[in-house]
């Protein structure tokens, strides 16, 4: 089992001196990857309901550093961990443009790029980054993937779609990772997973909180419809990574919203069995959440981690 954690993109944490000691304490201690989220821009006034809080709201402030900017910086300033934008909103920004940024973030990390990718979900940050209808955003996503694998893998790419069009290009140097950066794809509705099917090289969804618990026998029947689908599309579903982050971890048992334990909390060994539980239906890669408001917070909740739940799961 591979273990990755959040890294701070706003508040006290998200400094300079701070975000690398965290993401070098990370790889000090074992941890496979560091997961960076995205947001350009918070409107002052939101609709759009958040996914994974109940009641809707989006827990932000309204401060955020960029992603596939920090991932440089991060890149920078590690060795060995994999970088995962977790998740990359794909009409966020034009893909031709993108897809360059990715391939050198990969090549200066020396291979160490995931692309997490996901649709989005606030309408009022499509409209003021002036992006594609946002009601058109599941195939908008399809074919900025489409896009990226051409200008990641093909010599003199070109690209005549319904969203994007460009004449053959070069565009070197193509990413370290052959035959690209890993692509996981957020989300667990339907076209999420159908996305996953057909583009992705791997399912990265949240599960364990309220709005979004993905309890076993729901995550069973989601991994069942994925391999279906994946089989459908010609691909070997046994190749597929599944990465769940469950931003949830806590000592202190939490209850679910059925009065059950709440999943990756509790004791060492509690926390672990789940592991194991989920484990055993595919999950490769564990995520947790350990921000704090200090650095010294931050560390220590990972550092117990790394001692104890992950020591027990091997």
């Amino acid at each position: 089992m591979r273990f990755g954690f959040y890294l701070p993109t706003r508040g006290p944490v998200a400094t300079p001196p701070a975000l690398t000691a965290f993401a070098q304490a990370g790889e000090r201690l074992g941890f496979t990857s560091v997961m960076i989220a995205d947001h350009v821009v918070f409107p002052v006034k939101i609709g759009s309901p958040y996914p994974y809080t109940v009641g809707g709201a989006f827990p932000g402030h309204g401060d955020q550093l960029e992603q596939l900017t920090l991932a440089s910086y991060i890149a920078a300033k590690t060795e060995r961990i994999r970088l995962v934008t977790s998740v990359m909103i794909l009409p966020h920004r034009n893909p031709v443009l993108t897809a360059k940024m990715l391939a050198t973030i990969d090549y200066l990390s020396n291979g160490r790029l995931t692309v997490g990718a996901g649709v989005g979900w606030m309408r009022e940050e499509f409209e003021a980054l002036e992006a594609k209808p946002f009601d058109d955003r599941g195939a908008v996503s399809n074919e900025i993937l489409e896009i990226y694998k051409k200008l990641w893998t093909q010599k003199e790419p070109s690209h005549q779609g319904k969203y994007y069009q460009f004449a053959p290009v070069h565009c070197d140097p193509q990413p370290v990772q052959k035959p690209h950066p890993p692509i996981w794809i957020g989300g667990h509705s339907r076209p999420a997973l159908r996305r996953t099917a057909k583009y992705g090289d791997g399912w990265h969804p949240v599960g364990a909180v309220d709005a979004s618990p993905l309890l076993p026998d729901e995550f069973q029947a989601k991994i069942d419809e994925l391999f279906r689908l994946t089989e459908a599309e010609g691909r070997d579903p046994s190749k597929l990574d599944i990465s769940l982050k469950a931003p949830v971890y806590d000592a202190n048992p939490g209850k679910r919203a059925d009065g059950g334990r709440r999943y990756f909390t509790g004791t060492d060994e509690q926390i672990a069995e789940d592991i194991r539980l989920y484990q055993g239906m595919g999950v490769g890669e564990m995520v947790f959440d350990f921000r704090s408001s200090t650095l010294e917070g931050c560390i220590e909740r990972m550092q117990a981690c790394a001692e104890g739940v992950m020591k027990l799961v091997g």
